[in-house]
């Protein structure tokens, strides 16, 4: 698996260091959805001398190149996605857990798309949210 994500790396002209690949193998590995701090706090135990400021531009690299979704449910709040393949999210307001929701794309009009325009403005991306009470948390 490593070196398939190595591959990735290389493919997408980002360079495969150690602490990249690292991030990249936690983020494709935990379906999480963490944020830069879940991270750190994560990959520090495999590599001490770990820096924020690596994270962050690590993160910044590989959401640039498409390879990881950042997600902005809310404001202060910036999660990271290493599916990018098309789907929805989920929030929890009670446990704060956010899941995948799987959308039927076919459902979602075309004239929606990425690098499309809907009423003369042209869409750069499009992100599906929702906000409820999980099945956990509604039990």
């Amino acid at each position: 698996m490593v070196n398939h994500l190595k591959d990735i790396l290389i493919d997408n002209g980002i360079s495969p260091s150690y602490h990249r690949l690292k991030i990249y193998e936690y983020l494709a590995h935990n379906k999480t959805h963490p944020t830069a701090d879940m991270i750190y706090e994560e990959v520090i135990k495999q590599i001490p001398t770990l820096s924020k400021t690596t994270i962050y531009n690590t993160l910044k690299t590989l959401s640039e190149k498409g390879l990881v979704a950042l997600i902005t449910i809310e404001d202060n709040e910036v999660r990271y996605d290493a599916d990018i393949s098309f789907h929805g999210h989920f929030k929890c307001a009670n446990c704060g857990m956010l899941y995948d929701i799987e959308l039927d794309q076919m459902s979602i009009d075309k004239r929606l798309c990425v690098g499309r325009k809907i009423q003369g403005h042209h869409i750069t991306e499009r992100q599906i949210y929702f906000k409820g009470i999980c099945k956990k948390c509604h039990r």
